[in-house]
């Protein structure tokens, strides 16, 4: 939880005995224990009073679905990019629609701009 290893901890006790002295160490373990213990007590307490309120469903829930270390970005775009399902209709991707019309509404545009009062040019470069 701390990420503490051996030689810090090591360094901590000696600070400890140190700073507070052998007289009063054992009573500030045994005030760190009694903490311990309460924050312990509460977490539990909090926990049962969270099922309580939610009930049966929350035992329901599938919690390894929801964890977010799962996911990973690169497989999901990838999944979405590859995804070969079927489309509605027969109809064609938007993309090939979207590219199939730039060039016929070019074209119309271009004829029609020539007179006043015509629609504007179009430009399919421009975004």
């Amino acid at each position: 939880m701390f990420d503490i290893n051996g030689g810090e901890f090591l360094i901590i006790v000696v600070l400890a005995l140190v700073l507070i002295g052998p007289e009063r160490l054992p009573q500030y373990a045994a005030q760190l224990a009694r903490l311990v213990k309460r924050v312990k007590s509460f977490a539990a307490d909090a926990k049962d009073k969270v099922s309580d309120e939610l009930g049966p469903e929350l035992a329901d829930v599938d919690w390894t679905k929801l964890d977010p270390r799962q996911y990973d970005p690169r497989r999901i775009v990838r999944d979405a990019l590859l995804d070969d399902g079927p489309l509605l209709g027969g109809a064609r991707p938007a993309g090939a629609t979207a590219v199939a019309a730039v060039p016929a509404a070019a074209a119309a545009a271009g004829s029609a701009a020539g007179g006043p009062g015509g629609p504007a040019p179009f430009d399919p470069e421009a975004t």
